[in-house]
């Protein structure tokens, strides 16, 4: 199956689900369900042999850095891991110098780094596919594997609502377009001053014109939580704002998802969390750990989505 459609993506960057069809994501997610199907029934895929993959890390990571380098052996081929402090970006290299020289030598390139401009201009400079592992600004890779994980719970992506509960972030940014891009109704709660960028909200508008979705911004969770499908989550404060923690836990002392919140959404709802989590501020133990939790697929399923992008791209 992901031979029968590997031309239509061989080449291409992954820097943000804006960039591919309700169709070419649907394929994505296609792949990734067969390529997990048959990493657990021990059927080798070796889709990548003798291929390698540079993957460079400005930000710590756990499940970005795992699912990659696994899935790279996975499909046959080689992650040689690069942070900051191993590459010459760390000493002020410029991203198109680092682009140039590390596309002659590697199939492939993942940067997980805070300046999204960095990731479009590897991506410029570059000859060999560029895949967005998260920027301050986007995290793709999360939301394919988030879409995966609901479609394989109810089977079907158009017409549910995803109610997201915090900061307008990169993961929140990347749901919009994601989640209209599906025909997936998408509320998003968040306090004043840290609502989505009005570029992406722009963006899923324009996309839920095409899909069918209804795109609503609002202050109280309750309301975005109202018959949603799907509630989701996220850290108050993203790596890289630490010094905003004490500030951000009053803005935000509102918007847990908590047994309380799960009343206004339907009563099989999902949860949804992409890690990691501060039990007890934006999401509660009972929550996280209860029966409508399906945090930790979302977890796994990053593995086999990133494994997709890279056997379709690369």
């Amino acid at each position: 199956m992901i031979e029968e459609i590997k031309e239509r993506f061989r080449g291409k960057d992954f820097i943000t689900l804006q960039d591919f069809t309700q169709q070419e994501l649907g394929q994505m997610m296609d792949a990734a369900i067969e390529l997990k199907r048959q990493l657990a029934e021990g059927i080798p895929h070796p889709i990548l042999s003798g291929k390698t993959l540079g993957l460079i890390f400005t930000k710590s990571s756990t499940r970005t850095r795992v699912s990659f380098e696994v899935g790279i052996y996975q499909l046959g081929g080689y992650g040689l891991f690069l942070s900051d402090r191993d590459i010459q970006i760390g000493r002020g290299e410029v991203i198109q110098d680092t682009a140039r020289v590390l596309s002659r030598m590697v199939n492939g390139i993942m940067i997980r780094t805070s300046s999204h401009r960095d990731v479009v201009d590897l991506a410029r400079y570059s000859t060999v596919p560029v895949i967005n592992g998260l920027t301050d600004y986007l995290h793709p890779t999360q939301v394919l594997a988030d879409l995966m994980t609901i479609y394989e719970r109810v089977r079907t992506l158009q017409g549910l609502k995803i109610a997201f509960i915090g900061d307008g972030n990169n993961v929140a940014h990347s749901l919009l377009n994601g989640a209209t891009k599906m025909g997936i109704h998408i509320a998003v709660a968040s306090p004043a001053g840290y609502q989505p960028a009005s570029e992406i909200v722009l963006q899923a508008r324009e996309n839920a014109k095409t899909s069918g979705s209804v795109v609503s911004i609002v202050s109280e969770p309750a309301e975005a939580a109202e018959g949603a499908h799907i509630v989701y989550t996220d850290v108050w404060a993203s790596m890289g704002q630490e010094t905003e923690t004490i500030q951000r836990q009053g803005a935000f002392a509102g918007y847990q998802v908590n047994k309380e919140l799960l009343k206004s959404a339907r009563a099989d709802a999902l949860v949804m969390h992409c890690l990691p989590a501060h039990r007890g501020e934006e999401i509660t133990e009972e929550v996280l750990e209860g029966p409508q939790s399906v945090v930790f697929e979302q977890a796994e399923n990053r593995l086999h989505a990133h494994k997709a992008i890279m056997a379709l791209l690369i």
